[in-house]
C-alpha cells in the first residue's frame, strides 16, 4: 500500500512536529485534536519553526506556504477516515490512548495502519485494543521532531513484518533513521535514557550539586550536547514521570522508582518548557 495521506492525533509538541516533517516530505497531512485552540497553537508552532528556516535561507516563503497548505486541521476524528496511516500522539496515558485507538479503529478502512508515538506503553497491549493488531505498530519520534534524526519502529507480538517494513520505509522518507525495536517497556532509547535523567534528579534532590553544576558536569565531562536536567525540561517532566512509572511497574525493580522531587514538581504543574517552569524558568 502506497502511503499518501497521514493523520496525526494530537497537536501538541510531538503532534505538530510530526505533522511538520510529514508535510515537508510531501505527504497530505491531517492534524486532529479535540480543541481548536490546540490546533491553532500547533500551526503557529510549525510556522515559527519554518520561519527560522526562511531567515536562514534554507527555505523560501513560497515553500513555507506550500508546506503549511499540505496540513489540514480538524477537531473531528471522522476526518481521518481516508488516511493511509494515522499516528497517535496524545498524552502518555494508557486509558486515554486506548479510548482514542478504539475509536480510530472503527473509522479507518481495513488495511490502514495505526501507529502510536507512545514513549513506553506496551505496543502489544495497545494493539490488542483494536481489531487490526497486525497493522498496528509503535512509531516513536523524539523531541524536537524536525531536528531529531531517530524513529524507533516497535513491533508488538502481532505486528506483521510487512507493517514494520512499511513504517520503517515511511520514516526514511521523512529523512529519519529507523531502528527496529522489540516491544518492551521503554523500548530501547528510553529504557536507557529515562533512568539516567531520573538519577540526575536524585542527584539534585540529595543536594549533591546544583542543577547548573549537574548539567555542566554531564556536558563537559561526558560530552553530552545538553545537560540531563535541561533535557528533562525539554522532554516534559510529566512525560518522564509517566515513563518511569511504566518501567517501575513493569519490571518491579526499585532502580526504576521515580525520584520524589520529580513527582513533587509534576504535582506542582512544573512540567518544564511547556509550562514555563521546570528545573529552569522559560519565558511564556
Amino acid at each position: 500500500m502506497a502511503i499518501q495521506t497521514i493523520g496525526i492525533i494530537g497537536a501538541g509538541i510531538m503532534g505538530n512536529g510530526i505533522a511538520q516533517v510529514c508535510a515537508a516530505a510531501g505527504y497530505q497531512t491531517i492534524m486532529q485534536d479535540v480543541a481548536e485552540a490546540a490546533l491553532e497553537r500547533g500551526i503557529k508552532t510549525i510556522n515559527a519553526s519554518l520561519e527560522r528556516g526562511v531567515r536562514k535561507g534554507t527555505m523560501t516563503e513560497a515553500e513555507q506556504a506550500a508546506l503549511v497548505a499540505r496540513i489540514r486541521t480538524t477537531t473531528r476524528a471522522e476526518d481521518l477516515a481516508d488516511a493511509d496511516l494515522v499516528i497517535e500522539a496524545a498524552t502518555e496515558n494508557e486509558t486515554l490512548k486506548v479510548k482514542i485507538l478504539q475509536g480510530l479503529d472503527r473509522i479507518l478502512r481495513p488495511g490502514a495502519i495505526i501507529a502510536t508515538n507512545t514513549s513506553s506503553i506496551s505496543i502489544t497491549r495497545l494493539a490488542a485494543a483494536t481489531s487490526r493488531p497486525e497493522r498496528f505498530v509503535g512509531m516513536h519520534f523524539f523531541n524536537p521532531v524536525p531536528v531529531m534524526a531517530l524513529v524507533e519502529v516497535i513491533s508488538g507480538l502481532q505486528t506483521s513484518e510487512a507493517t514494520a517494513q512499511e513504517v520503517a520505509e515511511l520514516a526514511r522518507s521523512l529523512g529519519k533513521t529507523a531502528i527496529g525495536v522489540k516491544n518492551s517497556a521503554g523500548f530501547a532509547v528510553n529504557r536507557i535514557l529515562c533512568p539516567m535523567l531520573n538519577e540526575a534528579i536524585f542527584t539534585l534532590q540529595e543536594g549533591i550539586a546544583s542543577a547548573e553544576e549537574i548539567d555542566a558536569g554531564m556536558k563537559l565531562g561526558c560530552n553530552h550536547p545538553i545537560g540531563p536536567l535541561a533535557l528533562c525540561d525539554m522532554v516534559g517532566l510529566d512525560t518522564l514521570l509517566a515513563v518511569m512509572n511504566v518501567l517501575y511497574t513493569t519490571f518491579n525493580d526499585p532502580k526504576y522508582r521515580p525520584a520524589t522531587l520529580l513527582q513533587e514538581m509534576v504535582d506542582a504543574g512544573m512540567y518544564g518548557r511547556k509550562s514555563g517552569r521546570g528545573f529552569y524558568s522559560y519565558a511564556k
